[in-house]
């Protein structure tokens, strides 16, 4: 399970911080067992009955429970990243029934709420909307950014179909000219703005300022327009374009960081945890288990 894929949701249950991961490859929620079990058994050491009950469960029912989870490095309360044992909605099922506890059932109702909210969106795309909306509230973002955001989206969805409709069909093709929608105003290919803001999987304009979405967005509504009065056909035609587009970007970029008297373009990113790539240190990490 490479963590790079997926992100964090911190859910609330009762007042309650229940800190759930999305998997976007397997479409699966994976929730921290710990924080279940402290709700179910309202304890303050709910590290400490998990122990106990995983022992209780390999000694009267031959049950290993690392059958069913995993581990995952999540955001403790001190602020540090330490590895969790998680487990997807069904293996929580399996733990919810060997812990006694009034908040069982209620529990239960939750986790079917949260397997099932996939499944409604497709019935219903306007609630996909709105969990994301309340991801971003989740993760700090203001209102102004998030409708901005959400406008952005809609911008960058209408000239991708100005695209396939100039003869881009490809994913590999609508990457490379958003690349060099980047790299025109920016310097850099999307893969290396990522790279020095220190993002992997993370959406690059969910990291970026006011400043570089504006610029973003200027760049590809000029793109845009040009491609609707221009209508470049294929790849190569599409490319000259885009860079038109952009160059508009980078002209109000230059004429901003002149007046500013700096850059524009910031290291400046949204992530609340750090990348752990020294085998070293992620071994030293393992002694923190909760």
């Amino acid at each position: 399970m490479n963590q790079d894929k997926m992100y964090l949701i911190n859910k609330i249950f009762n007042n309650e911080t229940i800190r759930t991961v999305w998997d976007k490859e397997s479409e699966k929620y994976y929730i921290s067992v710990v924080d279940i079990v402290g709700v179910l058994v309202d304890s303050k050491e709910p590290r400490k009955y998990w122990n106990w009950l995983k022992n209780k469960l390999l000694k009267e029912e031959n049950f290993e429970t690392s059958s069913i989870t995993r581990q995952l490095k999540l955001k403790a309360n001190d602020g540090k990243y330490r590895l969790t044992d998680v487990v997807d909605i069904e293996g929580m099922f399996r733990i919810i029934e060997s812990i006694p506890s009034k908040n069982a059932e209620p529990i239960k109702q939750w986790l079917a709420k949260l397997g099932s909210e996939r499944i409604d969106e497709v019935f219903d795309p306007s609630l996909s909307v709105k969990r994301g909306i309340d991801i971003y509230r989740a993760k700090g973002y203001d209102e102004t950014w998030i409708q901005k955001r959400i406008k952005g989206i809609q911008d960058r969805k209408k000239l991708t179909d100005v695209w396939k409709d100039n003869g881009i069909t490809e994913s590999k093709e609508y990457a490379i000219l958003t690349n060099e929608i980047y790299r025109e105003w920016s310097g850099m290919k999307a893969s290396e703005y990522k790279a020095f803001k220190g993002l992997r999987k993370e959406s690059l304009r969910d990291n970026m300022t006011d400043m570089e979405v504006a610029l973003t967005d200027l760049g590809e509504i000029a793109t845009r327009e040009l491609a609707k009065k221009h209508k470049p056909y294929g790849l190569e035609q599409n490319k000259k374009i885009a860079q038109m587009g952009e160059h508009a970007a980078k002209v109000a970029k230059e004429d901003i960081e002149k007046n500013l008297g700096e850059r524009v373009i910031t290291k400046e990113n949204m992530l609340k945890y750090e990348y752990v790539d020294n085998k070293d240190k992620l071994e030293n990490k393992k002694e923190n288990v909760v």
